[in-house]
């Protein structure tokens, strides 16, 4: 090395840039990845990029890692900017390593987890590891522990995103877990706590990477992971995306943006999307689609627990969440993992100001012996605590049926909701007329010479008595009943009403929600 210091400090700078070599590169483009600095290019906006540590290296002795000391120690970190907002990242360099973790490695990115909740801003991390150093043995593991706190403590303070773009296994899974969002991509990204060798040795189960933890198992069976693609560019533009639909911190609002989309404009074809008769599907992702600016949304867990929808979107220029029954798929009932996906949801839209608009098509909560021994009041239970903890503007909508414990779990009157309407075809009750009937009208209908006529008599009474359209209205548990083509303006009108709400909780140090 030669020449000034300046000329000096840009060869170490270079050789920091250019990471282990061509060599190194070409093995991770061969299995489908980019590497880490190329993510990162993606990711921000062009030159905005500025690094910390770039020179940081290991000083750990044994096992020949005295004579390997990379700059950088295998992950990469800084800011930069995601249309224009600032935004934390640290992205392993699956090059150096194998992006394990060591002392130096777990420093970096505990700082720059530090300087995010400093500044209020996001933090995204591009996870691409081989877990703990073992040659450093115990120091890698107290390193993970430090990230684990870091996480906990920036939990619904700053927005963070976990991007899973090849292995992370072991401890290493519980940062991603501990995150508001997390990525995958399909056939390059896996994450177990233990690896098929392990499963295979103490279960005698044959399976591979990707079945036991790969993209499309965590993105639908699971539900660890938010958002699943087939490839880095697609997740990491989406990644932008999601950015752009949240808050820079807990103190903030989402940001807004001039709606082209008229706020009084009416949604004429809801009145043929949603059906009259209640017990026919249709696909609630078209309902939301016609009263959200632009139909533009983003689905949260979109594969996993399809009977409850979770999205991103804009009314007005303005960012919302809506949780919506899903009638097309097990007729929208409320179940273990659609309770856990919309709890979920309503907690991280509640603590970035994000108002919640729920969607209710809902016939109740899923009968049956595996949800009660999986817990499904426990489960169930986590969505009521979410949404009676929400302090954000909450608007929820009856579009047909609305029944029973379900009912009142997805945000009604009697448990804070803000505003309340229903649609003319509306049927709130305990349950469906038929079921009610053969209960209370059981002895009649038993002794009755034409049971089935009398049972048919029954349920027309009740229904006439205690399920028409106005009946929630008439005992104010609805604010009014509107035209579904008004929903949208109704919904806007509400919003900006509701803009300057503030709600405080109990002193306390924390809840104690159902687990």
């Amino acid at each position: 090395m030669s020449g000034t210091p300046v000329e000096e400090l840009a060869e170490i700078r270079e050789r920091a840039r250019r990471g282990p070599g061509d060599r190194a590169t070409e093995a991770q483009h061969a299995k489908g990845k980019l590497t880490a600095r190329e993510r990162i290019e993606l990711l921000l906006d062009e030159g905005s990029f500025h690094e910390v540590e770039p020179l940081r290296r290991h000083r750990a002795t044994g096992f020949g890692l005295e004579a390997r000391r990379p700059y950088t120690d295998g992950v990469i970190t800084g800011w930069g900017a995601v249309h224009g907002r600032t935004v934390f990242v640290y992205a392993h360099d699956f090059r150096i390593f194998g992006g394990s973790l060591g002392e130096a490695h777990a420093t970096k990115i505990h700082k720059i987890m530090d300087m995010a909740l400093a500044a209020g801003a996001p933090l995204v991390s591009l996870n691409d590891g081989a877990g703990a150093r073992i040659q450093e043995g115990v120091s890698a593991l107290a390193g993970y522990g430090g990230i684990f706190q870091r996480n906990t403590k920036a939990s619904g303070v700053i927005p963070q995103i976990s991007v899973m773009l090849g292995p992370c296994a072991g401890g290493a899974a519980y940062s991603p877990a501990l995150t508001d969002f997390v990525f995958m991509v399909r056939d390059t990204s896996q994450m177990f706590i233990t690896g098929p060798d392990v499963v295979k040795a103490v279960t005698g189960a044959d399976i591979s990477q990707n079945g036991l933890g790969g993209a499309d198992v965590h993105g639908a069976v699971s539900g660890v992971a938010h958002f699943v693609y087939d490839d880095e560019e697609t997740c990491l533009e989406e990644v932008r995306y999601l950015l752009s639909l949240l808050p820079q911190n807990n103190r903030e609002h989402p940001p807004a943006v001039v709606a082209a989309d008229p706020a009084d404009r009416r949604a004429e074809a809801l009145h043929e999307l949603v059906p009259a008769d209640g017990n026919r599907p249709y696909d609630m992702r078209r309902v939301i689609a016609e009263l959200v600016d632009d139909g533009e949304l983003l689905e949260v867990h979109e594969s996993w627990a399809a009977n409850i929808l979770c999205v991103l979107a804009r009314l007005d220029g303005k960012v919302v969440g809506v949780v919506a029954s899903q009638p097309q798929s097990l007729a929208g009932v409320l179940d273990i993992s659609a309770s856990e996906k919309a709890a979920r949801f309503v907690q991280v839209c509640d603590a970035f100001n994000i108002p919640i608009v729920t969607l209710l098509d809902v016939p109740g909560f899923l009968p049956g012996v595996d949800q009660e021994h999986g817990g499904i009041i426990r489960h169930g239970a986590k969505l009521l605590y979410a949404y009676c903890n929400a302090t954000v503007p909450r608007i929820s909508v009856v579009l047909r049926k609305a029944y029973g414990g379900a009912y009142i779990v997805l945000d009604s009157r009697s448990i804070g909701v803000d505003l309340a309407y229903a649609w003319p075809a509306n049927e709130i009750a305990v349950m469906g007329a038929e079921g009610a009937a053969n209960v209370i009208f059981r002895r009649q209908i038993a002794e009755a010479g034409d049971p089935e006529a009398m049972r048919a008599r029954m349920v027309k009474e009740y229904r006439a008595e205690l399920m028409h359209p106005y009946y929630a209205a008439e005992r104010g548990l609805v604010d009014d009943v509107i035209d579904p083509a008004e929903t949208r303006r109704v919904l806007i009108a509400g919003l900006a009403m509701l803009a300057t709400k503030h709600a405080d909780l109990p002193s306390r140090k924390h809840g104690n929600p159902p687990q």
